[in-house]
Parts: structure tokens; C-alpha cells; sequence
């Protein structure tokens, strides 16, 4: 049941305390915060209800009651800016359509320093102060959830999707650069009503003539893209953007306007809902790196497509959410430049695999980034990791699913992580091969079945490791957009999916050994280890194993 249901459902068992303060925004984007607002839920009169922050307040006119949720705002024209409706009441501003509050003194939320506090009867319910109990920032919005208050950061204009899981899920696991573009150009090819697309990144002519295809049958496409990628957008995508607009297939940007910043950091996601049944996600942009042609060279990445209708319709959801905010807007684009595909050979080893009757549950970031601790802590006796890269937090505190995994390789479990070594990923001073050190150090100093490699990406192999996937138990698959970095789980709009089948979870360990298997106990091919770095290494996990047993004593 859904949270606020299920709170619902408590407020109306219980009407003498059924009426609770469960959301506010002290410090919105409009200028002098006209739009702030708060929310009540529950049930029954709201006559001797108030809300104070300690300097005014503000009670509901005679005989207003509460039946589930209502938005009270500072002023209503300006919350109607922000969010396209109008607050149920307004306490300051002068909608005829909106009902005014009872204000009493000066009642306004500050943005660093405040409180605000429910009354009932003039009796105190529910206080929140902050600083202390709520860290604010522009643009965050505070909610209440299991009495929690800000379970994550939650920004003006995201989505608070729960978690789900379905059952009884056929599908089709691929992989890049061997078979991605055979497995899109099918999937596309079979839609008969509607396809969403969502990506950071769309710059290949091939994927992009697909959706003009389908359109051409009378199907309905529509297209997300991040609006500000890094870098910017690309004379290859502006090329892109404008073919599909010519073919009658509407471009959208994540981009923000004046009145409405764009809810994430960026729109990073790469994923395809075709006729609200089936769906494809994907590690890999959709440029021709990560969807090639066969033989040709390209990325590693991980890709599945899973047919179900619950799956489908609520990764359809995630879409409406995010294309149809005021923060998205219609895109536009010169003529740019076509992409050029590349020419490096490339033999393929893997085809796709069918699979049936798995379990697959949707990882959506950032409302349910925190799936990825239970699938790694919950490995039992092997975690295989394949990423673009991780960084860790900061200092000797390690990335958070990272740590997952070195714990679970304390638990006993087998732990690798296959890390990519194209030049920007190892040539600086803290990335990918001292990562390596620093795992491999901390296997060496605790005795763990850990090790860490940098991938094997020389001519005749994958480009790069762009891959953000991992195998738990050989059987659980981590299919996802979701880099092991502080921004991607917790700012980005991402989507993956956990796979849980013994046959899938065969097929992409197939994948992982061959990789792991080429890059060898080298680190990075064709480059020796450097001792100032392998001191600093050195450094870093011997402070994080005294952090560990420091964190540990006495268990």
C-alpha cells in the first residue's frame, strides 16, 4: 500500500490526533518565495486547527473540514506559477477562486532558520524546526513519510514513485556492442500504438530513422532528452533532434523555464515503454557507441527488454511524470551534423537470451536509489561489479555501494569489480586505477576474496566499459543508467532494473568472466604501477580498514 494510503487509513482510525503536517517548502524559486506552502492529510474539521511559526498563524475558515490532502500557499497566483494548479487556501495573496486563511501577526516560513508547528484546540500536534530537525536548501521541498521526516532530499517538482516488483516476467537480455542495435531495431519495430523514449544522450541515425519508421505506421513516438548534457547538446543530437521534428516525432528537454527549474541534475536515464507492454533499459546512451552495428566496435554495456504490462505501465508513469512537468519544454535544433559510425572492427560473442518467469523490480533514482543496499547486502556468495567508474564520497569514506560490496565480501562472499580504462578514467590523479589499489589493498590487508581490475580495452576489444551493472548470487542482474558516484542516485533522474533469474543472471556472468578474464591481473594493459600513487593508496586504506574496525568494536 502506498504510503499516504496507508496513512490515510490511520488518520481516518484515529480522528482525534487524523490530522498531521506531512509537507512544506520554506524556500521555493520564485523570487521572495510567494510561492512557500505547506500540506495537511487526514481526516475530519479543520474548525481550532492552526498553524503557527512562531511569530503568526493562520487558521481555516468556519466550517472548512479535510477529507485526504489539502495545499495551503502564502499566495496562490504565484504557487499557480510554480506548480500549474491553485492551493486549496492561500494566506496571503488575493485569488478570488482560492479561500483565504485567518492570519494572525506575521506569518511567513524563513529559509534557514524557522519552525512551524500544528495546533489543535490550541494544543501543540506536530513541531518541525530547522536547522536541526530538517537541513534546507532552495528548491527542497520537506515531507513527512513512516514518521520520518525527509527520508531523502526531494527537490520542487520530483516524483515520489514507490517501490514494486513484478512477477512472472518474460524477456530478452542483450548486451553492447555485440547485439544492442539488432535487439532495438526489433523492439521498435514491433510497436504498433505508442513509444516512449527517454535518454541522456540520442546522437545514432540508425535508432533514430526506427522511431521515424514507426511513427510513418501511425504510431505515436515521443522523445525525453536531457536538455543541458555535458558538454552541451551536440551538433549529433541537434541532427537528431531535427530529423524526428521533421518526421512529426516531438523532442522534449528536461531543461527548466524562468518560473520552474528542472527537478534533477540531469535527465540521465536510457530507457523505451512500446505499446504500455513492453520495455527496454539500458547502461548505454542511444549513440552509436552503445547501440552499433553488428561487427563493429563500440561499448560495454548491459541491456534487457521485459514484457509486462504492470512494468510497462509504470515505467510509462515515470515518463508522463517527467515529460509532461512545466520544467520540460518542446526542444529545438538547427541542422547539426550527422553522426559518423565508427569503422574498428569488432567479433561478437554474445547473442541475446530469452528468459521467462523472472521477478524484475524498477530502481528508480532518486526515489528508490536505495534498493541497490538491499541487492548488494544481500549477496550471499558472489557480487560481480562492471562500472564506468565509482568515486567515493570523499577522504577515506568509500562510495556507499561499494562499501555494500566489501562487506559482503567480509560476510564471506566473492567480490570483483571490473572497472573501465579509456584515458579520462585513469589519467588523473584519483580514479579508476587507484581505485583498483585502494580495493585490491583492502583484500590484501583483510584477507578477502575482493579483487578489483581495470578493463582491457585494446584494438579488437569493447571500446570502453561504460556499463553501470552487477551480478549478485550469479542470478540477481543489475540492468542500470545509475553510476556509483554522490550525484547519480541521489540528483539524477535514473532508471535500472534488478532481474532475478537463474538463466539471465548465467548469461550476463558469461559476459562479466570474458571481460574480467581479458583484462587479467595486469590493472591497467600496458602500464606499470606508479609509486607515489601506490603510496597514496597505501594511505587511503589504511585508513579505511582503522575506520572499519574502529566502526566495529565490540560487535
Amino acid at each position: 500500500m502506498h504510503w499516504r494510503l496507508l496513512f490515510l487509513a490511520l488518520a481516518l482510525a484515529s480522528p482525534v490526533n487524523g490530522i498531521l503536517l506531512t509537507e512544506f517548502c520554506p524556500d521555493p524559486y520564485l523570487p521572495d518565495d510567494r510561492d512557500e506552502y505547506f500540506c495537511l492529510e487526514g481526516a475530519g474539521p479543520l474548525d481550532g486547527v492552526m498553524v503557527s511559526d512562531g511569530e503568526g498563524s493562520v487558521r481555516f475558515p468556519a466550517g472548512s473540514s479535510l477529507a485526504g490532502r489539502c495545499v495551503v500557499a502564502r499566495d496562490a497566483e504565484a504557487y499557480r506559477r510554480s506548480h500549474d494548479q491553485y492551493p486549496d487556501y492561500e494566506w496571503d495573496g488575493a485569488a478570488a477562486e482560492v479561500p483565504d486563511m485567518v492570519r494572525t501577526g506575521r506569518f511567513q516560513l524563513a529559509n534557514t532558520g524557522d519552525e512551524i508547528t500544528l495546533y489543535r484546540e490550541r494544543s501543540p500536534v506536530q513541531k518541525v524546526e530547522w536547522p536541526g530537525m530538517v537541513s534546507t536548501r532552495q528548491g527542497q521541498v520537506h515531507y513527512l513519510q513512516d514518521g520520518t521526516w525527509d527520508a531523502r532530499v526531494l527537490m520542487l517538482g520530483q516524483s515520489q514513485f514507490g517501490e514494486a516488483a513484478f512477477g512472472g516476467v518474460n524477456g530478452i537480455a542483450f548486451v553492447s556492442p555485440d547485439c544492442s542495435q539488432e535487439v532495438f531495431l526489433s523492439l521498435a519495430g514491433s510497436a504498433r500504438r505508442e513509444v516512449l523514449v527517454a535518454a541522456y544522450e540520442f546522437t545514432s541515425p540508425v535508432l533514430a530513422q526506427a522511431l521515424i519508421d514507426a511513427a510513418g505506421r501511425g504510431v505515436n513516438v515521443s522523445v525525453l532528452l536531457e536538455g543541458g548534457p555535458v558538454g552541451g547538446i551536440s551538433g549529433e543530437e541537434e541532427w537528431v533532434i531535427s530529423r524526428l521534428g521533421e518526421s512529426g516525432v516531438p523532442v522534449y528537454t528536461m531543461s527548466g523555464t524562468r518560473d520552474v527549474h528542472a527537478p534533477y541534475r540531469y535527465m540521465h536515464a536510457k530507457y523505451m515503454v512500446v505499446d504500455r507492454s513492453d520495455v527496454l533499459v539500458t547502461s548505454e546512451n542511444f549513440k552509436g557507441s552503445g547501440f552499433p552495428g553488428r561487427g563493429t566496435r563500440g561499448n560495454r554495456g548491459f541491456g534487457v527488454v521485459v514484457t509486462h504490462p504492470g512494468l510497462a505501465g509504470y515505467l510509462a508513469s515515470v515518463f508522463s511524470h517527467d515529460a509532461g512537468g512545466r520544467f520540460t519544454v518542446r526542444a529545438t535544433a538547427g541542422c547539426g551534423t550527422e553522426e559518423v559510425p565508427s569503422m574498428d572492427a569488432y567479433s561478437p560473442a554474445f547473442e541475446p537470451y530469452a528468459f521467462s518467469g523472472a521477478t524484475v523490480t524498477p530502481v528508480i533514482s532518486p526515489d528508490t536509489s536505495s534498493l541497490l543496499h538491499g541487492l548488494i547486502g544481500e549477496a550471499e556468495e558472489s557480487v560481480d561489479i562492471e562500472m564506468a567508474y565509482i568515486t567515493n564520497e570523499s577522504g577515506a569514506v568509500l562510495n556507499p555501494f561499494l562499501a555494500d560490496a566489501i562487506d559482503a565480501a567480509r560476510r564471506g562472499a566473492r567480490v570483483r569489480v571490473l572497472l573501465d580504462s579509456y584515458y579520462y578514467n585513469v589519467e588523473g590523479d584519483s580514479d579508476n586505477d587507484e581505485m583498483v589499489e585502494v580495493i585490491n589493498g583492502i583484500a590484501a590487508a583483510e584477507g578477502l576474496a575482493l579483487e578489483a581490475r581495470c578493463a582491457d580495452i585494446s584494438p579488437g576489444r569493447v571500446e570502453k566499459i561504460h556499463n553501470k551493472g552487477a551480478i549478485v548470487d550469479a542470478r540477481r542482474v543489475l540492468v542500470s543508467s545509475i553510476n556509483w558516484n554522490a550525484n547519480s542516485p541521489a540528483n539524477n533522474r535514473e532508471v535500472a532494473l534488478i532481474v532475478d533469474h537463474p538463466g539471465a543472471g548465467e548469461y550476463f556472468t558469461a559476459v562479466f568472466e570474458s571481460d574480467w578474464d581479458q583484462a587479467g591481473q595486469s590493472g591497467v594493459p600496458g602500464r606499470g604501477p606508479d609509486p607515489v600513487k601506490l603510496a597514496a593508496a597505501a594511505l587511503v586504506v589504511a585508513a579505511l580498514v582503522v575506520l572499519f574496525r574502529y566502526r566495529n568494536r565490540g560487535r
